[in-house]
């Protein structure tokens, strides 16, 4: 997709080349990040940094910043990294699943009696095996977020 723009694009300004990522590029990277988001636990970095690197390419190509350490790139093109539009992301899916906007997850969190923070589910369950998959799952994922 960066070859593509790359060769079809003439121009390198910053204005079009951030609009074009973020209508083109980005929503690919993104797509239904909430279900595959990968953990950063041991294993899952090559993942990560490989979809971290095409944005990081991209930034390249913009004139007059291409030179830049990235997350001056990123600040100057007004962009976040991926990990943190997925982290916000998944705050959002759970904001819509705690205030009933969609219709699902309704059992899929455990609320304090205020319910206003999230309990952790992975005490739930003694078999390991099960707490270490439950951990990487949208629950787990936003609980120590959510209740900050």
């Amino acid at each position: 997709m960066i070859a593509w723009v790359t060769r079809n694009m003439l121009t390198r300004d910053p204005a079009i080349l951030t609009r074009i990522y973020k209508t083109i590029i980005r929503p690919k990277l993104e797509y239904c990040v909430q279900i595959w988001n990968r953990s950063t636990c041991h294993g899952n970095w090559s993942t990560i940094l490989e979809l971290e690197s095409i944005q990081r390419r991209f930034t390249r190509l913009v004139n007059d910043i291409g030179l830049l350490p990235y997350s001056e790139r990123l600040r100057k093109l007004n962009l976040t990294t991926l990990g943190e539009r997925r982290l916000r992301g998944d705050l959002i899916e759970t904001y819509k699943i705690l205030n009933d906007k969609v219709q699902y997850g309704e059992n899929l969190f455990r609320l304090s009696r205020s319910r206003k923070n999230i309990l952790h589910n992975s005490a739930q369950s003694n078999d390991s095996d099960i707490c270490k998959l439950r951990a990487h799952f949208l629950p787990e994922r936003v609980c120590n977020y959510w209740n900050k």
